[in-house]
């Protein structure tokens, strides 16, 4: 009997995903200024929808790999391992580390991009926790890496986690119930806070939640909008005409 199959460590599309390509053709890549490469960053939080710590990355990648499929070229985009241990909440977390500690971890990534000659990256963040974070290394890689940076976060794909701001929260719980074939753990009496945003409590999203049968109808109907959305946004950055000068920043003349 054949040993059984483990399941892969991450979400991915064959045709896209970086690891499952191999070094040489890194060397030999074409229209490499016109490739787009994609770091997914999500984290472990407990956003209070009664599952799992990795919901953010769940919901990225299949929203991701969803939107591959629309790609008008497999050279044209490629896509990293998910950037798990970033910013997050002290407790009902996990692995989260300090902001120093996260950004110099997406700028170790995007230099390694960089070296391997591509200049066009994108980080997409699933973290409400880690907005300002994605912007601001952004900007700073953009300006250390003269590399061509862009920021896309889930919450602007209508699949915001985001505990008050959010109209969205029912529509990921749901996601992820069909997604992961579990029903969420109930509320236990009235919603508690479960973590802090500053002065915001988190809390459990009280109501009954989809049945699993009716949220596993609806998982294509929620991936459908915010895959073609973020496939859209993608191919827009790679019509994008390449940054001046290789991407310096030159210096202004009196």
């Amino acid at each position: 009997m054949s040993e059984p199959i483990a399941p892969p460590l991450c979400l991915a599309d064959d045709a896209t995903f970086w690891p499952w390509r191999k070094w040489p053709e890194f060397a030999t890549w074409p229209n490499q200024d016109a490739t787009v490469v994609v770091v997914p960053i999500a984290g472990f939080a407990d956003w209070g929808l009664g599952h799992a710590l990795d919901g953010e990355e769940t919901v990225l990648l299949n929203v991701l790999r969803a939107a591959t499929k629309h790609r008008s070229a497999a050279e044209s985009l490629l896509v990293t391992p998910p950037l798990r241990f970033v910013v997050g909440p002290e407790e009902h977390g996990a692995f989260a580390v300090d902001v120093p500690t996260a950004h110099g971890f997406i700028a170790e990534i995007v230099a390694w991009v960089a070296a391997a000659g591509f200049r066009r990256v994108v980080l997409i963040n699933a973290s409400p926790w880690n907005e300002e974070l994605v912007v601001a290394a952004s900007r700073d890689l953009r300006i250390s890496l003269g590399v061509q940076m862009f920021t896309l976060h889930l919450s602007s794909l209508g699949l915001d986690f985001h505990p008050s701001r959010s109209p969205d929260r029912r529509k990921v719980q749901s996601l992820l119930t069909g997604l992961t074939g579990q029903m969420p753990d109930e509320p236990d009496g009235t919603p508690a806070p479960v973590a802090s945003w500053g002065i915001e409590p988190i809390t459990a999203l009280p109501g009954p939640a989809l049945p699993l049968a009716e949220a596993e109808a609806a998982v294509a109907g929620i991936l459908a909008p915010a895959a073609a959305l973020l496939a859209e946004l993608l191919e827009e950055i790679r019509r994008r005409p390449p940054l001046a000068d290789g991407g310096r920043i030159l210096p202004i003349k009196p």
